[in-house]
């Protein structure tokens, strides 16, 4: 796809979803991450899992609700049938959404559902915390005389590694975004709003069959020099640097992808680093396999940067954040490629590869493409941008 040659009518009526879509999670395979997580909970010498509505119930349950301030929760025990906590007035909606087998037990408003949680807990020991659970929820329970303990190892050991299923749910949403990518590269033209491309990948998005947008990002020339961008809405001048991040979800499992390119002539100084962004995200990737730690991606991105002159650690000009992040459920997850975090990767783990460079109140560089980890190395979901004026090849 072409910079610039199109626009959003012809763009839009061009794309349809995948003739074949990926399959939604099994039942079956929530039966197994029950199990795994059982396992992973008797392992920490707790008696019990505390699963707090997000990404982490749906996991376990197929349960697609964010957090609010109602409570809704699983209690899986070591031994015995899961305890779904919810409002009595959301119960036709849960067992509409619901894929696992379990005791239903309800609130009604004037109810305190901590003390539902406490009732189902009693008599099993030691209760494993999801890290994302309110803090005044939890500290309510723990003063039942209930020990918590860190959920965090048995919820990742799970959720760390994916599966065949996971992988395609990802692999589908990535190829998707990339395609929009393309398609929003070509309809930019001299003086269009950030705000209409913005519009117009939400659109792209639904229509191949993506949901619309989780989220979109869309900066030109100076803003690339911030991470997130700055507020107001810009227009695109000939001769800017564009950036632009977005991502989708398939079945919740998302992708998020960003593309920096030129349009128009950019000097030279832009294509040099460009070059050496694209080379830093390349060794984050060779530098990736089964067993090795995690940062050590990070670290051989950074060599690249410091060669080049930038840095060293987070000084700019130079990277300002880690090289990647986990992704699946959440679009950021543990584990992470940055210094510290010495985590075995394994196959079947998933990470971003954006070894950004910022050049301050100037310009930024950002492409980031996913990989997954392999029996005996890694594979990208997504083709990298081969270069600064052919971002699709």
């Amino acid at each position: 796809m072409t910079i610039g040659t199109s626009d959003a009518t012809t763009q839009l009526a061009a794309i349809a979803p995948p003739p074949v879509r990926v399959p939604p999670i099994a039942r079956a395979e929530y039966a197994a991450r029950i199990d795994r997580a059982r396992a992973l909970v008797a392992a920490a010498g707790a008696g019990a899992l505390l699963v707090n509505a997000g990404a982490s119930l749906r996991y376990f349950t197929g349960v697609p609700w964010g957090m609010t301030e109602r409570l809704v929760a699983m209690l899986l025990p070591v031994s015995g049938e899961p305890v779904l906590i919810c409002p009595r007035f959301e119960r036709g909606s849960l067992e509409a959404d619901l894929t696992i087998a379990a005791d239903l037990r309800f609130w009604e408003e004037d109810e305190d559902p901590v003390a539902l949680v406490a009732e189902a807990a009693r008599g099993l020991g030691p209760i494993a915390v999801d890290p994302l659970m309110p803090f005044a929820w939890a500290e309510k329970l723990r003063r039942t005389a209930t020990t918590l303990v860190d959920g965090a190892p048995a919820i990742d050991g799970c959720r760390m590694v994916k599966s065949a299923a996971e992988i395609a749910c990802l692999g589908e949403a990535k190829v998707m975004t990339l395609e929009v990518q393309a398609r929003a590269a070509a309809i930019l033209r001299p003086g269009i709003a950030a705000s209409e491309v913005i519009r117009f990948i939400d659109a792209a998005h639904h229509a191949i069959g993506g949901g619309g947008s989780f989220f979109c990002a869309v900066q030109f020339g100076r803003a690339t020099a911030f991470p997130h961008g700055l507020p107001g809405d810009q227009r695109l001048r000939e001769d800017e640097l564009v950036l632009i991040d977005t991502g989708c979800r398939v079945h919740g499992y998302h992708s998020d992808i960003t593309r920096t390119y030129a349009f128009g002539k950019v000097g030279q100084e832009v294509r040099d680093l460009w070059d050496v962004e694209h080379e830093a995200q390349a060794a984050a990737f060779a530098a990736a396999g089964p067993g090795v730690p995690c940062e050590a991606a990070d670290a051989a991105a950074r060599v690249v940067l410091e060669r080049a002159g930038l840095g060293p650690d987070y000084r700019l000009p130079g990277l300002p954040h880690r090289t990647g992040h986990g992704i699946g459920l959440s679009i950021h997850e543990p584990a992470n490629l940055v210094r510290g975090d010495i985590t075995p990767m394994a196959a079947g783990m998933c990470f971003s590869n954006e070894p950004m460079i910022v050049v301050p109140d100037a310009f930024g560089i950002r492409l980031e493409d996913h990989f997954h980890v392999t029996d005996d190395g890694a594979a990208w979901f997504t083709r990298p941008q081969p270069s600064i004026d052919r971002p699709f090849g």
